[in-house]
């Protein structure tokens, strides 16, 4: 580094670039809860998040180039990574410091927050079985994204171990999408009795359209969300979740992200554990 780039003040601010239709912001809380714990968190040290809203990647990655000509941050969080994901070599071409707020095995490496997708999917499912569903579907989030991917491995072994196959559709984590898919679902000649949501937004999509045709729940079809929120917890009946404790997630990211600023080594961590909470939207198999 010269000395003229060593004088140079901080930017003071975190890049986050999240490459989804901007109106989705408005009704899912999982990004506004992880934004709020990495604020807390670089607040202590007069560090704020630079948000950025973009409809795909190639947006996200020229945004990248601006701030990297601009030296407009420090560092940046990178989500949401997907398959052959071109962005880590990008940023790191760049030379803009990055933590990855997911999982990223793939050359270059980057340090990360992790996530176990896994174990979440396998103890909501040990559920479902045991209270004898096995007609179970899925609807899932965009299928390119690794978390996608994860959760629908875990679904599958964890399905084909019980002998059961599972249905799985994919969303985009959209209002629309979630009554899409339910609709569709429940008309089939043999529909699910369970379903698993992978947001709170399609899933209480899901919870109307169940209602809308006359599809008790949980009597006939029980539910289960990923990502508890007031919505779910709002919703009538109220419903069964998977989560983590997204703040926290959130303050985890921020504090590797100020060790990357600084320079020095990078701790390894993990995001919390998600918890299965049974609410009233589960109930034994019909």
């Amino acid at each position: 580094m010269s000395t003229a780039e060593h004088d140079r003040p901080s930017p003071g601010a975190v890049g986050l670039v999240l490459a989804r239709p901007a109106r989705l912001l408005g009704v899912e809380p999982f990004f506004m809860e992880f934004i709020a714990g990495i604020e807390e968190r670089l607040a202590e040290h007069d560090l704020s998040v630079l948000l950025h809203v973009v409809p795909h990647h190639e947006a996200e990655i020229a945004a990248y180039r601006r701030w990297a000509r601009g030296g407009l941050t420090d560092a940046v969080v990178l989500v949401n990574l997907t398959a052959g994901d071109r962005r880590p070599a990008v940023l790191t071409e760049l030379g803009l410091p990055a933590v990855v707020a997911g999982n990223w095995e793939e050359p270059p490496k980057l340090p990360a927050v992790r996530t176990d997708h896994a174990a979440p999917v396998r103890e909501a499912l040990a559920h479902l079985l045991e209270l004898g569903h096995r007609r179970i579907a899925r609807v899932s989030g965009p299928e390119d994204l690794l978390h996608t991917m994860a959760r629908t491995e875990a679904l599958r072994a964890g399905c084909a171990e019980a002998g059961v196959a599972p249905v799985i559709v994919a969303g985009d984590y959209s209002d629309e999408s979630g009554t899409r898919l339910t609709e569709e679902l429940l008309r089939r000649p043999e529909p699910p009795t369970a379903i698993l949501y992978d947001n709170d937004v399609m899933a209480v999509a899901g919870l109307a359209a169940a209602h809308a045709l006359g599809v008790e729940v949980p009597g006939r079809l029980s539910l289960v969300a990923w990502d508890d929120s007031p919505m779910c917890r709002l919703a009538t009946p109220p419903l069964t979740t998977v989560s983590m404790d997204v703040h926290q997630f959130g303050m985890s990211v921020a504090e590797s992200v100020l060790e990357v600023i600084a320079g020095g080594p990078v701790g390894e961590r993990w995001s919390p554990a998600a918890e299965y909470t049974a609410r009233a939207t589960t109930a034994p198999a019909p």
